[in-house]
């Protein structure tokens, strides 16, 4: 067991430049600061001195004891965001990345760091073979070592943009690219190959450049879709059909869990990959970059109908899943329906919707759940609204769920259990994103169908949506759809005529405020009712609209007030019938 030391005494230590002494001291620092992640400003200035007598010892050949704890204690000291100045140099990330096995190749290097001042004024140089040691593509690499060195860019990368800027420059990205070619090498550890990728997805998500050159140079959609089939034993029966090997003819409800180090891994190479395909749908993609992407969606696809170690586990892969789905161009997402039906699939018109069900089920938990809606939900809404507009079969599917024939013709359409009636409860809720989104989904569920979506929403729910798209007046939408039936249900028909479009339920008769009034009396209510707009309005309390014949509102003046009293029942042209419930669109 190391005696404990204090800084002061550590700094003595390794000052004397002696290995041994070095190593004793680092020893017992590195056993005291291990679980270490915030740190007093009192010593600041004595772990910035010992940040830079450890990159002094880090260019000399050292003992691999010695050199270990050296970057045990830089990987400690790196966490620290204001004593970072001894790491962010050009020849200290050098170092570290050689350390790491990422550096890439290149003989001006060498001469670079030997030229810097790494510490006291010396000039000092990387010995090549100590080099060679944590090199990826040495017979015996120290595995240990490379962990510890990619640890502490990582921790760099997170805290300093300076050294993100170096890591940038040094290409680092190229070097991991390499021995993440090996992935299905067993020769590296779990360790190596999470760190790998947690440096990967630093880089990506901090730095656009790095993400492009990923991206289109080192082919990242090919390189890491390869990495998360190595990572989840994947085999192809067909062409966009994917299996877990040894498990072909096994359904997918007896497949055993997916391991912790196998979510690990997934889990970051989807986020990688997610960074990578953050701008796919806005911009056209070519026939072999649609084939990359059909195939990285049969993989995706395989990863929803999987499970991880427990439940929050396996929620959170899929959210990833979910997340890299949205990136994806929409027509490429037809791969999710096309694996054949077999026994224990869901069916529905002869297609396999496992993949489709499974993204409904996770929405409702997601919407059941009602935590920070936004982030949570929105993706998984999302992405089966798009599906479910540009693919019939799906968009039949998840009507069957949550637009059933219409039987319940008392309750709100707001009030209830099912999926419905939590998204129609949504149409108002307080953040706009989330309104819309579910607006949106019940809309195209509806074929986009003004009639339709009043029918299952009620009027008041639906307005919002439909002032927005100029559609209040009851003119259709643009869009193509597949014809399909809307069969009323008996229930349905019978309460029809009594349903107030409004709050889409049948409600009791109220009686007329009007009756037994005269025309005298009518006009002189509508005229009072008329002046308390005007007089509201004038005081900026609110402003008065009116529907205009495209469907559309716009603010009523003075005039438009006093005109509607001499005709108060005045109603814009009523626009064609188009209640038909089974017309093509």
């Amino acid at each position: 067991m190391a005696m404990k030391m204090n800084l002061s005494t550590i700094i003595e230590q390794m000052e004397t430049g002696r290995q041994e002494a070095a190593l004793t001291a680092l020893q017992s620092y590195n056993q005291e600061m291990n679980q270490c992640f915030t740190f007093s400003s009192e010593e600041e200035r004595d772990r910035q001195h010992l940040g830079e007598l450890v990159v002094g010892f880090l260019n000399r050949e050292l003992q691999p004891s010695c050199l270990l704890a050296c970057l045990e204690t830089a990987r400690i000291l790196s966490r620290d965001k204001h004593c970072l100045d001894p790491f962010i140099c050009h020849s200290a990330m050098s170092t570290l990345a050689h350390y790491a096995g990422i550096a890439v190749t290149s003989k001006s290097t060498p001469a670079r760091i030997k030229q810097e001042e790494v510490h006291g004024g010396e000039n000092v140089s990387i010995n090549s073979e100590l080099l060679k040691v944590a090199s990826p593509f040495s017979e015996n690499p120290d595995q240990e070592v490379i962990v510890e060195a990619l640890k502490s860019i990582c921790n760099i990368l997170l805290h300093n943009e300076t050294g993100q800027v170096e890591v940038a420059d040094l290409q680092l990205i190229n070097g991991v690219a390499e021995r993440l070619k090996q992935c299905h090498d067993l020769t590296w550890s779990h360790e190596v190959r999470f760190f790998d990728l947690r440096l990967t997805f630093l880089l990506t998500a901090l730095r656009v450049d790095v993400r492009a050159h990923l991206a289109k140079e080192l082919h990242g959609i090919s390189l890491l879709g390869n990495q998360l089939e190595a990572t989840l034993s994947l085999c192809w029966p067909n062409t966009f059909e994917v299996a877990r090997t040894g498990l072909e003819d096994i359904p997918p409800e007896e497949w055993p869990p997916l391991s912790q180090q196998q979510t690990e891994l997934a889990m970051e190479i989807l986020k990688i990959l997610f960074n990578i395909t953050f701008d796919t749908t806005r911009h056209k993609v070519d026939e072999e970059e649609a084939a990359e992407y059909r195939h990285l969606a049969a993989i995706l696809r395989h990863c929803l109908i999987s499970h991880a170690d427990g439940k929050e586990r396996t929620e959170e892969f899929h959210s990833h899943t979910i997340n890299l789905l949205v990136n994806l161009p929409l027509p490429c997402l037809d791969v999710l329906l096309m694996p054949k039906v077999k026994q224990g699939s869901i069916e529905y018109m002869g297609v396999n919707m496992d993949a489709v069900n499974m993204l409904l089920e996770f929405m409702e938990k997601r919407l059941d759940r009602g935590h920070k809606l936004k982030e949570t939900l929105l993706p998984s809404l999302n992405l089966l609204t798009e599906s479910g507009r540009i693919h019939r079969e799906t968009r039949r599917f998840l009507r069957s769920k949550v637009l059933p024939p219409l039987r319940d013709v008392k309750n709100r359409p707001e009030v209830g259990s099912s999926l419905r009636n939590k998204l129609v409860r949504l149409m108002t809720n307080i953040d706009t994103s989330v309104k819309d989104c579910a607006a949106e989904f019940l809309f195209v569920l509806c074929k986009e169908s003004v009639s339709r979506f009043i029918k299952y929403t009620g009027y008041g729910n639906a307005a919002g949506l439909l002032a927005a798209r100029g559609l209040l007046g009851g003119a259709r939408n643009s869009g193509v759809y597949s014809e399909d039936e809307d069969s009323e249900t008996e229930e349905y028909k019978e309460a029809k005529a009594h349903i107030n479009p409004i709050t889409g339920v049948v409600e009791e008769e109220q009686p007329n405020p009007m009756e037994g009034m005269t025309e005298d009396q009518k006009e002189y209510e509508a005229v009072k009712l008329v002046n308390m707009f005007e007089k509201l309005s004038r005081n900026n309390v609110f402003q008065p609209m009116q529907l205009c014949m495209d469907g559309k509102m716009r603010e009523m003046t003075a005039e438009d007030m006093h005109r509607v009293v001499h005709n108060p029942f005045l109603k814009p042209e009523e626009p064609a019938n188009s209640d038909s419930e089974n017309e093509t669109k």
